[in-house]
């Protein structure tokens, strides 16, 4: 262990006098991943209060936009294990049922009046709320609610009850929602929806459909990102290959089920497995045996070492920054609309999937994060500076930590700075033009038709 002094930094962003801190600086190996633990954490069942740094900066600054990426909530899985029976998890919202939420029987309620809301296309034929007492492929359960509406109590606390974001008597041009067609991503952005805005006035809602799961609308032509995932795809299937243990598990698992090995690992077993063990359900049996925690750990150990080796070889990162460019773009230009004094869309909730959020997170060069889990929340503050109005400034957080110092373009601003934020005009030019210079291009579509070098 090193001992450090460090010279504490007021909230103020002045330096007092310097005292001795000590801060252990860990040169021991980190642990070995531990394939339980991690598990438990991408369920992200709710139990206890989560602590979060959202809304957090010096007294003079003002909070002047939000912008919200999150990954729908707990739900069943989207593949079933051959031969076995599927999870008896039921999908009726009961507030007396545990995990539950003081405001659980009030959104009910709530989502029964929706018919004034406005929602684009498809999505107006979706139901507001899960209501089967067997959940069907992909549905959010009621944990997948409850998650939701505890995140936007939190932000509720946060951004209403404290720094006043949107006024008791907000106009529907101060939101901008969008999610994607499924009715897991829908419920979610209504439930946290619900608990950011109490009882809050359909005819107001208005829901734009996003029918790409990147959410990159009109710029989706993109032959060079297609391209770096299908090397990515490559590359995931030669890991599998080299893992003797896990080829073990899965001729194994493949036996109790009594199916061929091959047609076992196309049904994406750890999907399953992940709602089994989530919901606290024991894996399947056959009458020649159980799918037990030690196939569970085996495959669940393989998943996160492809995470890592993802993050170490550059192609997840090549395909990511032409992934989220037109994302990117699109939150760019409106923090910039903000800064400049327009007060539309102040409030932006995108309400999306795993593939969305965890290619945004490699493209901004936030490396240590974890896969997103359900309920995974991505957020985007914009701050103006009260002594030098014309100064705006932006924190990004994931799941409630303050990750705008990890990020690329902000982490040498960090050692000269002696405000907790990155100036906006760093995200705007990564977003616009550095983006692309490993493409050796000045521009999207440019970077869209070539290698990277």
């Amino acid at each position: 262990v090193h001992l450090i002094p460090v010279n504490p930094v007021r909230e103020d962003g002045l330096n007092p006098k310097s005292r001795k801190r000590i801060m252990p600086d860990l040169l021991t190996e980190p642990p070995a991943i531990d394939p339980v633990y991690e598990a438990h954490v991408y369920c992200n069942v709710p139990t206890i209060a989560e602590r979060s740094m959202e809304g957090h900066a010096p007294h003079y600054f003002k909070l002047v936009s939000v912008q919200v990426l999150i990954r729908h909530g707990d739900r069943y899985p989207l593949y079933a294990i051959p031969k076995t029976k599927r999870p008896d998890i039921d999908c009726m919202l009961v507030p007396s049922r545990k995990p539950s939420h003081p405001q659980l029987e009030a959104f009910i309620k709530h989502m029964s009046k929706g018919s004034a809301a406005q929602m684009d296309g498809s999505l107006s034929s979706l139901p507001r709320f899960p209501s089967h007492s067997l959940c069907e492929m992909g549905e959010l359960t009621q944990t997948g609610v409850v998650q939701h509406l505890r995140n936007g109590q939190l932000l509720r606390e946060v951004y209403i009850n404290k720094h006043k974001l949107l006024p008791g008597d907000w106009a529907a041009k101060q939101l901008y929602l969008e999610t994607t067609g499924k009715s897991r991503t829908l419920q979610s952005a209504l439930a946290l929806l619900y608990t950011f805005l109490p009882d809050f006035d359909w005819k107001k809602i208005n829901v734009r459909h996003q029918w790409s799961t990147i959410f990159c609308s009109g710029s989706c032509d993109c032959p060079m990102r297609n391209h770096y995932l299908e090397e990515e795809q490559r590359r995931q299937y030669s890991l599998r290959v080299k893992n003797n243990d896990l080829e073990k598990i899965y001729v194994d698992m493949a036996k109790i089920v009594g199916i061929p090995t091959r047609q076992l690992r196309a049904s994406n077993p750890v999907d399953s497995l992940l709602c089994y063990f989530c919901h606290n359900v024991s894996f399947p049996c056959t009458k020649t045996g159980c799918i037990g925690m030690e196939h569970f750990k085996v495959i669940k150990k393989h998943q996160l070492e492809d995470e890592r080796e993802r993050q170490e070889k550059k192609l997840y990162f090549l395909y990511a920054l032409l992934a989220t460019h037109p994302l990117l773009n699109q939150t760019v230009n409106r923090l910039q609309r903000i800064a400049e004094g327009k007060k539309e869309e102040v409030f932006v909730l995108y309400s999306a999937h795993d593939v969305t959020l965890s290619p945004v997170l490699s493209a901004l060069g936030i490396t240590e994060a974890r896969f997103p889990r359900f309920a995974a929340r991505l957020v985007f503050e914009l701050w103006q500076d009260g002594k030098r109005p014309k100064e705006h400034f932006i924190r990004i957080l994931y799941n409630g930590a303050d990750v705008t110092f990890q990020t690329s373009f902000c982490k040498d601003h960090y050692k000269r700075s002696s405000k907790p934020m990155c100036p906006l005009e760093k995200f705007v030019n990564f977003v616009r033009r550095d983006m692309f210079l490993i493409f050796n291009s000045t521009s999207y579509y440019d970077a869209c038709g070539r290698r990277a070098l």
